[in-house]
């Protein structure tokens, strides 16, 4: 036996869903099989230190019923990726064997004295099961990303041996009573195989065999198993001499070094498996008198709807508290829950309400103690936290305003519809937060079929979570619908784009799809990158919620679980290009995409002001300075909203829209909201208009710098740059600022974009353009924020001065080349002064008190707005003679 097992000391490695793995031992004195344990048991396991106990026997059962223990540590364990859903074992899965009874009782005499009818170890039905060379079998094929969590685990491998076909499987099984873990099973079924084959195959290891190679087929991005081929790689073995004697395999093994290292995986990939669908340990941490939860359930509670942060202005100490964001389609925030999250805001939170990028809210500040409390009650108020954050897809775009016009109600139905369709299924939200209450809304029925039409391989069969299974998708996923020209949701910035195409009468007729947008990137690192999103083609209306899904899955199956920097859509799309990811995704949507339509140019659109909605209501759009809902803002909101009974909408710039509006509210509506502060567009800085900030400082642990508690400084700082160089004050540039690369304020698509790469100091990028349509660049790294005036001065001055007609400034900075612009900043001495006089402004006690009056509406003095209007007509002027 030693001499055999010596001689089969040769490498030998399997490939398990594109996962290197030495999970198998050749040698006659048992088997090493590294197999992940994902049960929610397994951690608590380990927290318990019970590992070495649960965990210390895995078995060979060879021809003479031996059982080898072989001890495993737990945490040396790696990746099987080749699993099923929890739930019973199907009788249509080969080579499997229930395994019953607990670690010491695994009746092997019994087995041995008549396997057939054994008790303890049960054949099952041989007629199906997975894809094997030669045609041995067939069956389902469970995606990769799909580690289970529940019941059974095994692994499934068909190997060739010349003419020959072998198979085994390993499986161990848990006892959520018992936190018992039985042991594996390995053998070999001949009696299956001769069903296939002229003559049983068994081997024994001695004598050698010439020519004897062995090919294991590779499982491919869990896409099915791939049998092996003269094209496919294949791995030389040691070489073996057939015994018709035996019955069983004798030994099984592979080396201590596997000849591909073992594919790496993410933290948060092994806290997603071991969670049992996010509930463990979730579950235990919030039930614990800390302020704060570990570094599992951090992860977790982020598909919850929430992240923990703390307070990084204070020293000396952390003062942990949670976010909270909700999940509105579209926007779409009901009478009752607007109130309902004013008053948490209140209750629980830091006093104020945040409107988000992606038509939410943000709640600060809440407690650890106050979570559930919070949690629930925006669950019994028509609202949801359920996939705000966390790696699956995120609040679906569109556009907020409530125009009662086909293509606009067609897009906004489309986003709820592909809302409901990717929403987890498991029910671990409610099993945590309302104690498994479930609230119930209805679903389109379209929604409910294409979410379980598994024609083209797109679901994890029998799965509580049909598309995502349990490892959901590798990072965070974005999706936009809109309409022609309507580019409120920054559609090219998505994973997903959506846009309505309709006929010459506006009737929905399909959908063009935009694939591969993304802000996120990493400073330094020249890999990492903002992306927009392409054209990958057309579909008709009825085929949008297949065509979308076969996109995640896509992305699901492939994306990179290894480092999550990488993990967005856009560096698959990347790196295979559009037309192999178009083909991919057609294989998982069962049909060819149609060509992209032709589509007018794109308009950002802010909705703000008075609008009729089409149905004889009005709406009024309302600008909110960085989405920060606060103060006499958040008191005059309270009482315009609950006094008319009105719904509210979140847009994508981080404003507001009250809807349904009778005519004879406007004017008190309005009077009530100026005197807060809420002032109609034409009263509010054009620079505030789209200008957006993050949070940043002080309670994102991300933020390297300030960000929204910075914003409004540099705003006025660049209105005082137009006007020392004579801009307009109707003009205006896109300003955008992150605390962070990660891009949540989408700073790569402004005009002037502001990154914080440093204490006190930014990152600045130029060229994206008002419409949303270009790609801004870096220009310049470590700009103190001191010294903005010395690199904004010049810019703005030469804009104006070697600008072509209506050209913007982001399409200024391009034409004209960030090299001249660098030489602009190098040489600037400053404008030239203009010479000074002494001018008398107000002939009259009337003009002055109108003017005054008007100033004070926008914070200025009666002699500041004056000036203004002076020299924007003069520059207006001088414009007009220059054209």
């Amino acid at each position: 036996m030693e001499e055999a097992s010596a001689s089969a000391s040769n490498s030998i490695s399997h490939q398990i869903g594109g996962v290197q793995n030495d999970a198998l031992r050749f040698g006659l004195h048992g088997v090493k099989s590294d197999i992940v344990g994902s049960h929610p048991l397994q951690s608590s396991l380990l927290s318990a230190r019970r590992v070495d106990e649960v965990m210390k026997r895995q078995c060979l059962v060879n021809l003479y019923g031996t059982a080898f223990p072989v001890k495993q540590e737990l945490e040396t364990q790696i990746l099987s990726r080749f699993q099923r859903p929890p739930g019973a074992i199907p009788s249509s899965m080969l080579g499997l064997e229930s395994l019953t009874g607990n670690l010491d009782n695994f009746g092997f005499e019994d087995y041995l004295n008549d396997p057939l009818e054994s008790e303890t170890f049960r054949p099952l039905d041989m007629h199906h099961g997975m894809e094997v060379r030669l045609g041995l079998s067939k069956g389902p094929v469970y995606p990769k990303s799909n580690p289970t969590t529940a019941n059974y685990y095994y692994f499934y491998h068909p190997i060739q041996f010349q003419s020959h076909c072998f198979a085994f499987s390993i499986f161990t099984h848990f006892s959520s009573s018992t936190r018992s873990r039985h042991a594996f099973l390995f053998r070999i079924h001949s009696h299956i195989l001769s069903s296939g084959f002229q003559q049983p195959m068994t081997t024994s290891f001695g004598a050698a065999l010439n020519d004897s190679k062995l090919q294991i087929p590779h499982f491919h991005h869990g896409l099915g198993l791939r049998s092996a081929s003269p094209s496919a790689s294949a791995l030389t073995l040691p070489r073996v001499t057939l015994s018709r004697s035996l019955s069983l395999i004798r030994a099984v093994s592979t080396p201590a070094k596997p000849a591909v290292a073992t594919e790496k995986r993410s933290k948060v990939e092994i806290f997603k498996e071991q969670s049992n669908f996010i509930r463990y340990p979730l579950n235990e941490e919030l039930l614990t008198d800390a302020p704060n939860i570990n570094e599992p359930a951090t992860q977790l509670i982020k598909f919850h709807g929430s992240y923990m942060q703390y307070n990084r202005d204070e020293r000396g100490g952390r003062t942990y508290s949670f976010m909270l964001r909700t999940k509105n389609p579209c926007g779409k925030v009901p009478n009752q829950l607007y109130l309902t999250m004013d008053d948490l805001a209140d209750q629980f939170g830091i006093g104020t309400l945040r409107l988000t990028t992606r038509q939410t809210f943000q709640l600060h500040g809440v407690p650890k103690k106050d979570l559930k409390t919070v949690m629930s009650t925006i669950i019994h108020n028509m609202g949801s936290t359920l996939g705000a954050c966390g790696d699956l897809n995120r609040n679906v775009l569109a556009p907020a305003a409530p125009f009662v016009r086909k293509d606009y109600l067609f897009a906004q139905q489309t986003a709820e519809n592909i809302a409901a369709l990717l929403t987890p299924q498991s029910g671990f939200y409610y099993d945590i937060w309302v104690d498994g209450e479930r609230v119930v809304s209805s679903e389109p029925p379209e929604v409910v079929q294409a979410r379980n039409d598994n024609s083209h391989g797109t679901n994890f069969p029998d799965s509580p979570e049909p598309i995502y299974g349990t490892q959901f998708l590798p990072r965070k996923f974005k999706i936009a619908v809109t309409v022609p020209t309507d580019n409120s949701v920054d559609i090219l910035t998505n994973d997903i784009g959506v846009v309505v195409v309709t006929d010459d009468n506006g009737e929905p007729q399909g959908f063009n799809i935009y694939v591969g947008g993304g802000m996120g990137r990493t400073h330094r690192l020249e890999s990492t990158f903002p992306r927009l999103a392409e054209p990958l083609g057309y579909v008709p209306k009825e085929d949008i919620l297949y065509a979308v899904k076969a996109i995640v899955v896509t992305q699901r199956e492939n994306g990179r679980r290894d480092d999550r920097k990488y993990s967005r859509m856009k560096y698959l799309i990347s790196s295979w290009g559009i037309e192999k990811f178009r083909t991919v995704v057609e294989q998982y949507y069962g049909k060819k995409f149609e060509p992209f339509h032709e589509l007018p140019e794109w308009e950002f659109k802010s909705h703000l002001g008075w609008h009729q909605q089409g149905d004889g209501s009005l709406f009024c759009g309302l600008h909110v300075d960085n989405g920060r809902i606060g103060g006499k803002m958040k008191k005059a909101l309270r009482e315009v909203i609950e006094k008319y009974n009105l719904n509210v909408r979140i847009t994508p710039n981080q404003n507001i829209i009250l809807t349904d509006i009778r005519a004879s509210w406007k004017r008190p509506i309005t009077t009530v909201l100026a005197q807060a502060g809420l002032l109609q567009p034409r009263l509010v800085d054009p620079l505030n208009i789209t200008a957006m900030a993050c949070p940043a400082f002080p309670l994102c642990p991300l933020a390297i710098t300030e960000a929204e508690r910075g914003i409004p400084g540099i705003l006025k700082r660049i209105r005082a740059v137009f006007e020392k160089v004579g801009l307009k004050y109707n003009e205006s540039v896109v300003v955008r600022i992150t605390g962070c690369p990660n891009g949540c304020a989408r700073p790569y698509m402004a005009e002037l974009g502001l990154v914080g790469d440093g204490p006190n100091s930014y990152q600045i990028w130029l060229g994206g353009n008002q419409n949303q349509t270009s790609l801004a660049q870096s220009f310049m790294d470590k700009v103190k924020i001191v010294d903005l005036e010395k690199v904004l001065e010049p810019l703005f001055y030469y804009w104006k001065q070697k600008r072509q007609l209506k050209e913007s400034f982001g399409d200024f900075t391009i034409r004209i080349g960030f090299e001249k612009l660098k030489e602009y900043i190098e040489k600037w001495e400053g404008p030239v002064a203009p010479a000074r006089h002494n001018l008398r402004l107000f002939a009259d006690k009337e003009t002055y008190e109108a003017m005054d009056g008007l100033a004070k509406l926008q914070n200025k003095s009666a002699h500041q707005l004056a000036m203004e209007v002076i020299r924007n007509y003069v520059a207006s002027s001088q414009n007009g003679k220059s054209e």
